[in-house]
This record gives C-alpha cells, sequence and structure tokens, in this order.
C-alpha cells in the first residue's frame, strides 16, 4: 500500500472489514426508514417518529451501549483464559435486565406527560419507546458477546439482518395502506431481537465453563461506562430534544433538523464498524504497556476520522438543505450554514469518541466521565444563550463536542506520561485474564 488512505485503512484494527458491511445497510437503513415516513405520515406523525428515534438514539444506546463495550472486554478476557462466554453474558444480561427494568417502570408511570410532551399526546408511541429500548437491550447483549470472542462475520451479519429488516418492514407498511405512526414504532422492537436470535446461535454453541466474573466488576464497569455513553448520546441528539422541550409546537423544525443531524452524522455510521475492534487493540497495548503501539493505532484512527469527516462534511454542508427537502420531504426551514455547525460537531464528537475509547483502554473511566460532564456543561450554556434556536442548538453541539475532545485528549496525555508499569484497578481483568475476577 503506497498512499497515504491505503497506510491508514491498513492500520485499523482487524475485523473491521467484516463488521462494515452490516453497518452500512444498518445506516443506511435509518435514512430509509425515516424517509419512508416522511413520505407514509402526516407532519405530527412524522414529528413523533423523528422524536422516538431520536429517544432511542440518546436514550437507548446511552443505556445499552456500555452493556456491549463491557461485555465484548469481559468475555475477550476470558476467552484468552480459555473460558466460555457463558457466565459473563448470564451475569451482564442480569445487570441489563435489572436497568431496563426499572427504566420501562419509569417510562410507564409517566407514560402520558412523555406523550404530551414529546408525541403529540400519542400513547401507542410511548409503548413503542419501550418496546424499542428492550430490542436494543437484548442486541447490545449479543453484539457484545461477539465481539469479545472475535466472530465478527456474525457480528456484522447481525447488523445487517436488523437493517434489512428495519427497511424491508417500513416499505411494507405503506404498501399495505397502515399510515400508522405506531407501526413504524413496532420496527425498531421486532428488526433488533429477530438479528440478535440469529446472531447468538453461535455464541450459544461455545460450552466452555469458568467461573462468573465479580459482580463489583461487573457493575463498576457498566455504572462508570453508563454515565459516559448517556453524556455522550445526549450530546449527539441533543439538538432535536432541545428544540421539542424548548419550542414543541415546531414541528417542522424538529422534522427538518432531525433529518439535518441523520445527514451530519453519516461518518459515525462509519465509525461503527471500528469500534468494536479499536477497543480491542487498545487494551491489548495498553495492558502490554506498549505506548508505542498504543499512540500508533490512536493516531492512524484519528486520521481516518479526520478524513472521513472532511469527505462527509463538505458535500452535506453544500447539498444538505436541498437532500433534506427531496427526501425526507422536510420544510426549507434550515441553510448550509446550519449544515456546516452540525458538520463540524460532528468531528469534534468523533474524536472526542476516539479519545475516550482510549481512555477505557487505559482504565481511566472516570477521566472519561468526567470530560463527557465538562463537555454537557458547556453545551446546556451555549443552549441557554438567547437567540435564534436552531442556531443556538447547533452551536451547542459544537462548543460541547469540542470541549469533551479537548478534555479527553489532556487526560490522554497526562495517561500516556505516567510511569508504565501503573495498572489502575479497571485494567486489571485485562492485563490479568487468568483471573476469576475477569
Amino acid at each position: 500500500m503506497t498512499n497515504p488512505v491505503a497506510r491508514l485503512l491498513g492500520a485499523l484494527p482487524p475485523g473491521v472489514r467484516l463488521v462494515a458491511g452490516g453497518t452500512v445497510v444498518l445506516g443506511v437503513s435509518s435514512y430509509i426508514f425515516l424517509a419512508l415516513a416522511g413520505h407514509s405520515l402526516d407532519t405530527t406523525q412524522v414529528a413523533g417518529v423523528s422524536m422516538l428515534w431520536t429517544l432511542v438514539m440518546s436514550v437507548g444506546y446511552g443505556l445499552f451501549s456500555p452493556v456491549e463495550l463491557e461485555l465484548t472486554r469481559l468475555v475477550a478476557a476470558r476467552d484468552v483464559a480459555g473460558q466460555g462466554p457463558g457466565p459473563a453474558i448470564r451475569r451482564v444480561l442480569l445487570a441489563t435486565a435489572a436497568v431496563l427494568a426499572v427504566v420501562l417502570a419509569a417510562v410507564a408511570a409517566a407514560a402520558r406527560p412523555i406523550a404530551d410532551r414529546f408525541f403529540s399526546g400519542d400513547i401507542g408511541l410511548v409503548a413503542g419507546l419501550g418496546g424499542a429500548l428492550v430490542g436494543l437491550a437484548v442486541s447490545s447483549v449479543a453484539r457484545g458477546a461477539l465481539a469479545g470472542l472475535g466472530r465478527f462475520g456474525a457480528y456484522g451479519l447481525q447488523l445487517g439482518v436488523d437493517g434489512g429488516l428495519r427497511i424491508g418492514l417500513a416499505a411494507l407498511i405503506p404498501l399495505f395502506g397502515a399510515h400508522s405512526a405506531l407501526a413504524f414504532s413496532l420496527i425498531l422492537v421486532a428488526a433488533p431481537l429477530a438479528a440478535s436470535a440469529i446472531g447468538m446461535r453461535s455464541v450459544l454453541a461455545d460450552r466452555r465453563g469458568g467461573p462468573a466474573p465479580a459482580w463489583r466488576d461487573v457493575v463498576t464497569g457498566l455504572g462508570l461506562l453508563t454515565g459516559s455513553t448517556l453524556l455522550a448520546q445526549l450530546m449527539v441528539n441533543a439538538a432535536v430534544v432541545s428544540v421539542g422541550v424548548l419550542s414543541p409546537s415546531s414541528k417542522a423544525l424538529i422534522a427538518a433538523l432531525l433529518n439535518a443531524v441523520v445527514l451530519a452524522r453519516v461518518p459515525l455510521f462509519a465509525y461503527a464498524a471500528i469500534q468494536a475492534s479499536l477497543v480491542s487493540s487498545l487494551s491489548g497495548a495498553a495492558a502490554a504497556g506498549n505506548h508505542g503501539e498504543f499512540r500508533k493505532v490512536l493516531l492512524r484512527t484519528g486520521g481516518i476520522v479526520v478524513l472521513m469527516c472532511t469527505a462527509a462534511g463538505l458535500p452535506t454542508v453544500i447539498l444538505g438543505p436541498w437532500a433534506i427537502r427531496l427526501f425526507f420531504k422536510a420544510q426549507d426551514v434550515l441553510g448550509p450554514v446550519d449544515f456546516l455547525w452540525l458538520s463540524l460537531g460532528t468531528l469534534c464528537y468523533m474524536l472526542a469518541t476516539v479519545f475516550g475509547q482510549a481512555l477505557l483502554s487505559l482504565g481511566r473511566h472516570q477521566r472519561q466521565l468526567l470530560s463527557w460532564l465538562a463537555g454537557t456543561t458547556a453545551l446546556v450554556a451555549v443552549t441557554a444563550v438567547p437567540g435564534a434556536i436552531a442556531t443556538r442548538v447547533e452551536l451547542a453541539y459544537l462548543a460541547g463536542a469540542a470541549v469533551s475532545a479537548a478534555a479527553m485528549l489532556w487526560a490522554l496525555a497526562r495517561s500516556l506520561a505516567a510511569p508504565t508499569g501503573a495498572v489502575t484497578e479497571q485494567q486489571a481483568p485485562l492485563a490479568t485474564p487468568q483471573s476469576s475476577e475477569v
């Protein structure tokens, strides 16, 4: 490989190419799902489905993405030690079920206020929200187990089946004349559950035993990661949610802004193909004390992120206003400058995500959480500044992501400058996979 782009691609962790296809299908399915909803439902229903999608992406992924990451870490360590994934999966699944039960109880108790605030009084979409959270929780456990075992082919297949079902089912709804927001919401339940059943077959065939990981390790890891991921998902989806809270009557702006955010986040879908294997590579280098390899993987992954955001951001800024009108039937309420702020915010957000994964691999969970907290504080402060609401929420996204990325980069520099022999409590399971306290 002679050109810089090829060298950067060659430096990516193993497994990326196997996951990429499924990631593309799942990413594309989001656009098609929202486009079909836009052409099948009226403006109020589209706003409800858009808000549902945003809440699932923010709250749902904030709660359950840590499940995938922590289970990947636990299962990978057990696999190296010759132990099966079953005990870790069962323990993480129990912890996930407990969190899910609390969340569903809260949603049920506040069903009417949630429906009135976010779904124009449609109580059916609240039920769809609860079901979508169940699907997301189950699929996160399945992906974590697959990634930990290095079965990236099955991992990619699960993503592809999930996305394919979303497209197929969304296409069937208007064909049968079912112009219902609830019908579209149920797709977010059925697709991930069916895909998880397919993905878990190979995991369940692994009958190797071994002691279960300590509850303390599971709860601590999930707790810190959940805090970080919730703040990260809140940040990336805050623009739409903020408009929904500050100006719930602005239905056209909510729908258009959701479409714009989806376009600006195109590089995030590509990064999803990298994340599962990136954590493994960085963790291995950190556990071995190989800071040179750690820096190389981090630097080249950062280079890939900058290239992806530049390649996607320029056409998004130029063509974005036209694209959301054509493909999503959005009203003409956003211009190129709006897409510029959103694209720059996505670049900073993705760099913060890469730096956050590096901190996680070094065992610096607390520093990752504090960095996202600093960024969230900046986001809230900018949102509160008087001015046009669209501009405020877009600049708030950019400011929050930039502050988070800068704080994490500073924390990384301090961590890599620390003595190489220092191993944190969170790193210990990776450094000593033979321990029963995985």
